[in-house]
């Protein structure tokens, strides 16, 4: 392995499969989960201009360090004023130290910046794999670095992993540091435990 792995895979082979397979009870190490792609995709309306699409291609190419594929209409509909081949958005797909470092600062710095933040919501998709939203793109310490942006930009985050269930995923998240929101129950456990 190379010298310089990104932070959060060291952990994730140092601490977080020991712990998997000690919780989970998996007997070989490709049991357990791990992460494979982070996609990040923000959208435009369908009648943006030329100027507002390349704000946001650059700041998705700030955020992820890599350009992004501007995605098309697969067909017209005349309700929305969309014609077919008319750009909607960008997204991007990390991988390998990318991805593990985004993801680093997605839990670690930008999260946190939200104003009142008390939490991600807990739930996946039924095959292990978590979606996030993220209404402001200012929160993450990069795209202040010039001040320049004329809008927030919103964008979807897609964490794909190889859990099989929600439930492995859920844990492989928290253990990488996902601030999941806990439910009420468990939070009124936690208090009258810390209050006996």
């Amino acid at each position: 392995m190379s010298q310089n792995v990104p932070y959060l895979k060291k952990h994730y082979l140092e601490k977080v499969v020991p712990e998997l397979r000690k919780s989970r009870g998996y007997k070989n190490v490709h049991e357990v989960p791990g992460l494979k792609k982070i996609v990040l995709n923000s959208a435009f309306k369908a009648e943006a201009d030329k100027g507002h699409m390349a704000e946001v291609v650059k700041e998705l190419t700030k955020l992820s360090g890599q350009k992004p594929v501007i995605t098309k209409a697969a067909k017209s509909v005349a309700n929305f004023k969309v014609r077919q081949g008319m750009p909607l958005g960008c997204m991007v797909t990390l991988r390998g130290a990318r991805m593990w470092e985004f993801l680093l600062r997605l839990t670690a710095v930008a999260l946190p910046m939200i104003r009142d933040f008390r939490g991600t919501s807990n739930r996946l998709d039924g095959r292990g794999n978590y979606s996030l939203g993220i209404a402001d793109h200012t929160i993450f310490p990069e795209t202040q670095a010039d001040g320049s942006q004329r809008s927030n930009i919103g964008l979807d985050v897609v964490i794909v992993t190889s859990a099989k269930t929600d439930d492995e995923g859920r844990e492989l998240l928290r253990l990488l540091g996902m601030p999941f929101r806990r439910s009420t129950a468990a939070a009124a456990t936690a208090e009258a435990a810390a209050k006996a």
